[in-house]
């Protein structure tokens, strides 16, 4: 017979908060790891990451590992497709749904931790073994603009973000409280949803920023995304061309393929002449930030067509289709990046303050409403194993 657990004492300094991080792409990390520096001083924090969040997290913070959901792209067109995805999620939504072994590894760490409440950047196990466990939850993250906010949705996409807003509820659920970090603003739908501006993470704050010769790309899933097509295009532009987010590594001509780190790019990104990316919510913020305009290709999905059609539509930069993509396209961003840029100062905001009141708000709210000690009962579940997690 299992023996009950002996309550953890309190956290004089504050509140414990498990804090879960979705790990497609950067942006979630990069987000986290700016509210997590000021939350570490006055709470207790267990930290759980997945994919590449985990990549980016685990020099910085000590981190649990926990697999992640994401996009697959098909084998032969490297475009994003929505059969592979649903094959490749369909083993982690079942076990998500059905209390699988992933589910009981998460469900054991809460227990252990006992947190007063759960923040969770689209992470969805934290969501779901929260929601089971009766753990006050928080969602942070940008996707929710869709499910939790009225976006300026273009109505070719209206059926389409109905269906992720559907797929986005089933995953995530309801949490009591709603932080949405957004470079745009977009109304909230109901109560205890707030819409905060983008946070730089510590490094774009202090860093300085220069006009550079170079052009900066950033890839989210560069294996896929950078072809022969995007490597000819780079080459006309006469520039040097740092690329992020590939696989590979070193120069060829005038494109240097540069490898992953958090200083190291932040310090590449104050530096560069522009930005060329995917439609990332985050770093369009961070590029905001340092002033630095941007031609966006959105991935095949409703939110980056979202982002993308918002950075046209303030003045900041240019939005193109991936496969459309032509030289000519960055040579106007850069003839015109010095009203891209000034715009970009008009409408920089720094949404760390924000956030953080926010975050502290809720916590108080939903904290003194359930005692860490209410996790303390007999374990349901297998004991908890980290190291033998599913990546």
């Amino acid at each position: 017979m299992a023996t009950q657990a002996s309550p953890r004492p309190r956290n004089r300094r504050g509140a414990r908060i498990l804090y879960a991080v979705h790990g497609y792409g950067r942006g979630h990390a990069t987000r986290s790891l700016a509210l997590l520096a000021e939350l570490r001083p006055r709470h207790e924090l267990l930290v759980l990451a997945g994919g590449d969040a985990y990549q980016t997290m685990a020099s910085e913070w000590p981190v649990v590992r926990i697999p992640t959901l994401g996009f697959a792209y098909g084998a032969r067109s490297g475009r994003r497709s929505n059969w592979h995805t649903l094959r490749y999620n369909l083993p982690a939504a079942l076990d998500a749904w059905w209390r699988g072994p992933v589910f009981a590894m998460v469900a054991d760490a809460m227990r252990a931790f006992a947190p007063d409440v759960v923040i969770s950047d689209a992470e969805t196990w934290s969501h779901r073994v929260a929601a089971r466990l009766g753990v006050p939850r928080i969602g942070f993250d940008h996707i929710g603009i869709l499910a939790h906010c009225r976006p300026d949705v273009d109505p070719r996409d209206r059926v389409e973000a109905a269906l992720d807003v559907f797929v986005y509820r089933a995953l995530m659920g309801r949490p009591e409280r709603v932080l949405v970090s957004s470079f745009y603003d977009a109304p909230p739908r109901h109560a205890g949803v707030r819409v905060v501006p983008t946070l730089p993470r510590r490094e774009v704050r202090d860093a300085v920023a220069c006009d550079g010769e170079h052009l900066l790309v950033y890839l989210n899933q560069g294996h896929h995304q950078f072809d022969d097509r995007l490597r000819a295009v780079l080459g006309q532009l006469g520039l040097p061309v740092h690329v992020y987010g590939t696989p590979w590594r070193g120069q060829q001509g005038r494109l240097h393929f540069m490898p992953p780190g958090n200083r190291s790019f932040v310090d590449d990104l104050a530096a560069c002449r522009a930005v060329l990316s995917t439609a990332g919510n985050q770093l369009v913020g961070e590029a905001m930030h340092l002033g630095k305009p941007l031609l966006v290709m959105p991935e095949d999905c409703v939110e980056q067509r979202l982002n993308a059609r918002a950075v046209e539509r303030l003045g900041i930069g240019m939005r193109v289709e991936p496969r459309a993509l032509t030289a000519a396209h960055l040579q106007r961003l850069l003839q015109q990046r010095d009203a891209f840029a000034a715009r970009m100062r008009e409408l920089r905001r720094d949404g760390l303050a924000e956030a953080v009141a926010a975050i502290e708000g809720f916590v108080a709210e939903l904290a003194g409403s359930t005692p860490g000690s209410r996790l303390t009962q007999p374990p349901l579940l297998p004991a908890f194993a980290p190291q033998r997690a599913p990546t």
